[in-house]
């Protein structure tokens, strides 16, 4: 994104796969930790426990980040983003995504784990398409 700075755009997207039961869970835990301005910490610390997402377990990572315990607990156990997960969910299935990740980079769509230089290449050829004006 520094690399870039000005000319790309980073949107992130819910996609939580039916075949992982916690997934819709967890997507909705850090949302909740969003709502206390914890998203991308709680995120992270989701990637590095998988599969870990029982309920004891996301709220022990909101425990360790410091969360108000009654309002993420309150927020999770309400379902409280569930509609906004499901509408990620849903535009995602709309554009052909089938798996995660994967990646948009204008309507070019890309499935699976790329290098650091793969994305370089793609974003150059975006922007050269573009003229160099993004985002």
């Amino acid at each position: 994104m520094a690399e870039y700075h000005g000319k790309l755009r980073l949107v992130y997207k819910d996609f939580p796969l039916p075949s992982h039961p916690g997934a819709r869970p967890a997507a909705m835990a850090a949302r909740c930790a969003g709502d206390q301005g914890q998203y991308w910490a709680y995120h992270d610390l989701l990637f590095l426990s998988q599969p870990d997402f029982a309920r004891e377990d996301l709220l022990g990572y909101a425990a360790r980040l410091k969360l108000d315990g009654p309002r993420f607990t309150s927020c999770l156990d309400r379902a409280q983003f569930r509609e906004q997960v499901e509408a990620d969910f849903r535009e995602g299935a709309a554009a052909g995504v089938t798996g995660t990740p994967t990646f948009f980079v204008d309507d070019l769509k890309i499935g699976g784990l790329l290098t650091l230089e793969d994305f370089r290449s793609v974003i150059e050829d975006a922007l050269r398409q573009a003229g160099g004006k993004r985002p």
